[in-house]
């Protein structure tokens, strides 16, 4: 089986990108699996810039494929924040501690300030106005320094209310609703999520390019 580095630690995505990639026969390992406890600066301006950043530190450190993604809401009321800064968000406010600094049970309850800190922020815009934007974009490295990246976007809206079972360190699924559906992706099953997500959409296009690109394949 061909395996895969994903420049992440969040057991989310690797559950997400594993029940995706599984099934063209692909395994996929956490950068923490190989020894990589480190993580580079994402200092890119846009999402696809942060995910080549990860990738390619990944690819360097072991000499393997590797891959990782950067993914993002854009809030139309609010400007298109948070955008790129997603994942960071509130913390650069001092509204919330990092959830990365924290453990299991006080990163939940970091990720659970940070729905509210979204709904504080929205308090004043009506159902109808709260449109918004997932962005995923997918970066693969090749232990040669070759590179693609992947785009995948889902327009939708925030709730007014936190809805469904929030997963681990994806606290906006309690939030966006997809267009043209009822329910939030937490309250989707994951099978359900990945068919229609922005990650899902990305990780659509990379296992296309996966399974006809005969370098990965040798």
């Amino acid at each position: 089986m061909k395996r895969l580095i994903f420049a992440t630690h969040n057991a989310g995505k690797i559950k997400e990108a594993s029940e995706m990639l599984g099934g063209i026969g692909i395994e996929v390992v956490s950068a923490q699996d190989v020894g990589i406890v480190e993580e580079p600066e994402e200092n890119g301006a846009t999402f696809g810039e942060n995910a080549l950043i990860k990738a390619r530190f990944v690819a360097r450190k072991t000499g393997e494929w590797a891959l990782a993604d950067d993914s993002g809401v854009t809030i139309d009321a609010l400007n298109g924040e948070p955008g790129v800064r997603t994942a960071r968000w509130g913390a650069e406010e001092g509204k919330i501690q990092n959830p990365k600094s924290k453990t299991q049970k006080g990163a939940r309850l970091e990720e659970s300030r940070l729905v509210d800190y979204t709904l504080m922020r929205m308090k004043d815009v009506p159902e109808g106005k709260r449109q918004a934007t997932f962005h995923s974009v997918v970066a693969l490295v090749s232990p040669m320094g070759e590179e693609w990246t992947f785009e995948g976007i889902v327009p939708g809206e925030i709730a007014l209310i936190p809805q469904g079972t929030p997963r681990e360190k994806l606290p906006f699924d309690v939030l966006f609703r997809p267009l043209g559906h009822d329910r939030t992706y937490a309250q989707m099953s994951d099978e359900e999520k990945n068919t229609l997500s922005h990650r899902g959409r990305a990780f659509g296009k990379l296992m296309e390019f996966l399974r006809s690109d005969s370098n990965f394949r040798s």
